[in-house]
């Protein structure tokens, strides 16, 4: 990893960890199905109230929590396609907003795939974050869809000395379990669309 998350001088307790180009490709498709299913317009995800579903669906409860964000992208992704805010350099690094959840404050990463393959680049993230002594809660939305990269997340995750740390892994359906929870990542990126389960129910009928 870069000398800057080595000589990161404190973690927040709580940390979402996101593959960035996996979430905008899910986000994608599901704006595709569900415009085709409502016969509406879908405008593009809020992140902040997807970033509030996603620490509620990770056990926190509202409150005065700090939540830091960690983003995970490739170099040539300069920012998220369908989530508002989008740009990662000038919108969201060094960025934080305060609501009745706590204060999310936000990081993106480019990989650095000179030096390491994308997916073992989010791994290495997943791992350094992880080691944190300070980090209690770790809420990890990676590309479950690729085995590779989940097995790998998995692996880094049954292997953490720290048992006490309240894990959560977000895949669109469930998978092969470890020593974490899962969450179906669905569900945030559905209130981010604001799509409502009963709209979906009076089109299925």
């Amino acid at each position: 990893m870069t000398q800057e998350w080595q000589n990161r001088e404190k973690w927040k307790e709580n940390v979402i960890l996101v593959d960035a180009d996996y979430v905008d490709k899910v986000l994608f498709n599901l704006t595709v199905n569900f415009e085709r299913m409502l016969e509406r317009h879908i405008p593009k995800a809020e992140l902040a109230l997807w970033a509030d579903c996603v620490a509620l669906d990770g056990g926190l409860r509202p409150g005065d929590n700090e939540i830091q964000v960690v983003l995970i992208h490739t170099k040539q992704k300069e920012c998220f396609e369908l989530f508002d805010p989008s740009n990662f350099a000038e919108e969201l690094t060094g960025k934080a907003f305060k609501d009745h959840i706590g204060e999310f404050a936000f990081d993106a990463y480019p990989a650095e795939e000179d030096l390491v393959e994308y997916g073992d680049f989010f791994a290495q993230a997943l791992q350094l974050i992880a080691s944190q002594e300070e980090v209690k809660r770790l809420m990890v939305i990676p590309n479950a869809e690729d085995d590779y990269i989940y097995n790998k997340v998995r692996e880094t995750l049954n292997h953490l000395d720290d048992t006490d740390k309240r894990i959560m892994v977000y895949a669109m359906q469930p998978m092969p379990g470890g020593k974490f929870q899962q969450e179906i990542l669905g569900y945030s990126l559905m209130a981010a669309l604001r799509i409502k389960p009963e709209e979906i129910k009076n089109k299925i009928k």
